[in-house]
């Protein structure tokens, strides 16, 4: 009897150790992808969120500084971990196709208001009333985000905007009206059609043969056909038109690449097309 309450005692403690051992190998804990900062901004008169990704190998005490990618729609459940992936695998040494890099999402508030300008569509202003303070989001990204960024990570001038659709004409709207804000532009189906395609007429002095910044510009746009407009645009002419406008630069230190990807819409082209920006302006 004492030898068969042994044995049941004994299988008892080992079920007990296999099991906490079981429970030990099922422990999880959580991947991180990157850092969320909040900064508060006077121009907006809000809490803006970041999402912030540091490259493999970022030591704030190392003399090593890196590239900045500001990404417009950077929420979480926006485009942020997919840019991540992207900006991570090409900076990989058996990829070399970009150089690591620091990738600063902003995440989306109200990208109506944030991110066009005021328009003279009398149909439109009834149907976005918040519309037209890209002047002030434009403020927010020169005077307290870029700043922010600076001081607080180890950084290089060199400065890259990604926006797509209504990211894609505040993109445009900057390089035209403050191109030294950024150094690469990637700008991915941009609205343009806002406002009746007013920016399309606007004058630059990245137009000028006196402009020096070395600039780069991605333009990426699908099959995506006609605009939501009274008077009928279609994105791929005013994404076209865009090219050709700056193409028609008397600067020499303007760049300009035109990606048409007519097997990608509006809804599926961002992933290819900052896929293919990344390569075309390495």
């Amino acid at each position: 009897m004492r030898k068969l309450l042994t044995i049941i005692i004994f299988t008892f403690y080992a079920l007990s150790s296999y099991g906490q051992k079981a429970k030990q190998k099922e422990s999880s804990r959580p991947f991180v992808l990157g850092e969320i900062h909040e900064l508060q901004s006077k121009v907006l008169g809000e809490k803006r969120t970041l999402n912030i990704y540091l490259p493999d190998g970022y030591t704030p005490n190392d003399s090593v500084k890196y590239p900045v990618i500001y990404l417009l729609d950077g929420s979480a459940d926006e485009d942020f971990i997919h840019i991540v992936g992207l900006v991570q695998y090409y900076s990989f040494e058996w990829v070399n196709q970009l150089p690591k890099s620091i990738v600063v999402g902003i995440a989306t508030v109200d990208r109506r208001r944030d991110f066009t300008f005021p328009t003279t569509i009398e149909s439109d202003q009834k149907r976005y009333p918040t519309t037209g303070h890209s002047d002030k989001f434009t403020a927010f990204l020169a005077t307290e985000l870029q700043p922010f960024i600076d001081k607080k990570f180890k950084t290089t001038r060199s400065k890259t905007i990604i926006g797509q659709s209504l990211g894609g004409l505040l993109a445009t709207e900057i390089l035209l009206k403050s191109p030294t804000l950024f150094n690469k532009y990637i700008i991915v189906s941009p609205s343009l059609w806002w406002d009746n395609g007013s920016l399309l007429n606007k004058g630059s002095e990245i137009l000028n043969a006196a402009f020096q910044q070395q600039t780069d510009i991605y333009i990426g746009v699908g099959k995506e056909g006609l605009t939501p407009t009274a008077i009928p645009r279609v994105m791929e002419v005013d994404a076209n038109l865009l090219a050709d406008k700056i193409n028609a630069t008397k600067s020499k230190t303007v760049r300009v690449v035109f990606d048409y990807l007519p097997q990608e819409d509006h809804a599926t082209i961002m992933h290819q097309a900052v896929s293919n920006a990344f390569k075309a302006l390495k």
